[in-house]
C-alpha cells in the first residue's frame, strides 16, 4: 500500500514558525513531524509515500533528499503554483495512485499511535460486497469544534461545525437531513483510506477540501468511518499543542 502525506498546507495556526518554515518541518523531540509520520509509516509497512508540497516547498523537498526520505521512497507532488487544499491536492496526485487498488492519506500536522493494521482491516470489511465503496474515514469520538455526520448504518451524510453552527449534506441527503438521534456524530482525525473510486466518482476539480470531496462523492458510493478513540491523537497544527506532543512522543 502506498500513502500520501498532505504537507502543503500553509500552517497559519502554526505561527511564527511557519512564516520562516512550511508546519510539516516543525520539530517534535529532535524530528520533524514528517519525519516521524514517515518512520509511523514504514513501522506498518508502508514505504512507499507521496509528500504534496507547496509552502517553503523547497525545504521539504531538501528534507526528503538530504535524509534519503528517511529509509522510504518519497514522491514528490508539486504544487508550488498553487496550493490546492486537501481534495485538491490528492486530486492533483492522481499520476502516483492509478495502479492503487486503495491506499492511505493523513494530514502532515498530526500525530498518533492509530494501529494502522486495524485501519486497513476495518476497510475490508465495510467495502466487502460494495460495488462502489470510496473511503473509510479514521474517527473518535473527542470534542471537536467539527464534525462528520454518518446514519446509523455507518455511512458519511454530513459535516457540521459547531461553533458557527453551519452545515453540510451529502447530495442525495440535502433534503433528507436526520433528526440527532438518528445520526452518528465523530471527529475527524485526518486520516483515511481512499479507494479508487475516489477518481472515478469525483466531479469537482482545482481547489477543494476533502470533506467537500467526500461529501460530493457520497451521493454515488459508501464512505464509512473507523473509531479508534482508545488510540492517541495530537493535532500538532498549533503552537500549544508542540509541548504536548513532546509528552507522548519520544
Amino acid at each position: 500500500m502506498r500513502a500520501m502525506i498532505l504537507a502543503a498546507g500553509l500552517g497559519t495556526r502554526l505561527k511564527p514558525f511557519t512564516d520562516f518554515h512550511p508546519k510539516a518541518l516543525a520539530i517534535v523531540n529532535g524530528k520533524s513531524l514528517l519525519q516521524r509520520n514517515i518512520e509511523y509509516l514504514q513501522s506498518f509497512g508502508i514505504s512507499e509515500v507521496v509528500v504534496n508540497v507547496h509552502h517553503f516547498a523547497d525545504q521539504i523537498k531538501d528534507a526528503v533528499e538530504i535524509n534519503k526520505g528517511w529509509g522510504s521512497q518519497v514522491f514528490i507532488s508539486d504544487e508550488s503554483s498553487e496550493v490546492l487544499e486537501t481534495g485538491g491536492g490528492v486530486l492533483y496526485a492522481k499520476s502516483f495512485f492509478e495502479k492503487e487498488e486503495n491506499w492511505l492519506v493523513m494530514n502532515a500536522d498530526i500525530l498518533t499511535n492509530l494501529d494502522i493494521d486495524k485501519l486497513i482491516a476495518a476497510d475490508k470489511v465495510l467495502s466487502e460486497g460494495s460495488e462502489n465503496y470510496i473511503a473509510t474515514l479514521a474517527v473518535t469520538s473527542r470534542v471537536s469544534s467539527r464534525n462528520l455526520i454518518f446514519s446509523t448504518d455507518g455511512n458519511l451524510i454530513g459535516w457540521k461545525n459547531n461553533t458557527t453552527r453551519e452545515e453540510k449534506w451529502a447530495i442525495i441527503n440535502t433534503h433528507e437531513q436526520p433528526a440527532d438521534n438518528h445520526a452518528i456524530s465523530k471527529a475527524f482525525s485526518g486520516i483515511q483510506i481512499l479507494h479508487s473510486s475516489f477518481y472515478s466518482t469525483l466531479g469537482i476539480k482545482g481547489k477543494f477540501s476533502l470533506i467537500d470531496a467526500y461529501l460530493q462523492t457520497a451521493a454515488k458510493g459508501t464512505i464509512g468511518y473507523y473509531d479508534h478513540s482508545d488510540s492517541i491523537l495530537i493535532d500538532v497544527g498549533k503552537p500549544e499543542n508542540i509541548e504536548k506532543a513532546e509528552s507522548l512522543f519520544k
